[in-house]
């Protein structure tokens, strides 16, 4: 049975962004089923893949794998020459450290800056909270610190593209989308984000859709 992935609005569902760009790198085959969110529909629907009725979920062959962080996991466990994890013991807990901290936290951002890659770049009409701010200056102090300690084999935190990249994707187009000022290391990093073909092919999709939340 090949994966299917259960995922939400490409435009509005981050966390189905991260499933998705994880399961790119595996360069397994898959099926993509895409259920719109905000519909009167949309949970029913979700609850008859997913037993959270929230998005992703991963179907195999065994059962459905939900949550986002369990999904990575498992594709990394299930594919094990993909290293979808860096090399090193240590780089591999930093790795998983960034991973749970965006997992859990950074809950200003999310609600200040919510995710919409149909957004053309402008700046907010009020100054962001500090609460924001803070969750900005960590994030562009862990970006810069993956990069400085485990990047120099190229342009992504580890040097080649991996799931922390996928799990800190949304939130470089969320700085994007909200035209927020940010140091040289963490634009540049943005732009690599914008550039990894895998981003863009997600992207583009998320610019053909239609469906607004009300």
């Amino acid at each position: 049975m090949p994966l299917t992935l259960i995922i939400g609005n490409k435009n509005y569902s981050s966390w189905s962004m991260r499933a998705a760009l994880v399961l790119e790198l595996t360069e397994e085959p898959y099926t993509e089923v895409r259920i719109p969110m905000y519909q009167q529909t949309s949970r029913a629907r979700l609850l008859s893949h997913s037993p959270t009725g929230k998005v992703p979920v991963l179907l195999t062959e065994e059962g459905p794998v939900w949550d986002s962080l369990a999904i990575v996991e498992y594709l990394a466990e299930t594919c094990g020459d993909c290293h979808l994890w860096p090399r090193g013991e240590y780089a591999r807990a930093v790795a998983r450290s960034l991973c749970a901290e965006m997992h859990s936290g950074f809950a200003a951002l999310r609600s200040h800056l919510p995710m919409d890659l149909r957004r053309r770049p402008r700046l907010l009409a009020l100054p962001l909270p500090a609460t924001v701010q803070e969750d900005i200056g960590r994030i562009c102090a862990l970006w810069a610190d993956c990069r400085q300690r485990f990047g120099v084999d190229g342009p992504f935190l580890f040097g080649y593209a991996g799931i922390a990249d996928a799990f800190y994707a949304p939130v470089a187009a969320r700085l994007r989308s909200y035209a927020v000022s940010l140091p040289e290391p963490a634009a540049a990093y943005v732009e690599t984000i914008y550039r990894w073909p895998a981003f863009q092919r997600w992207y583009q999709a998320a610019l053909q859709e239609t469906e607004t939340i009300e």
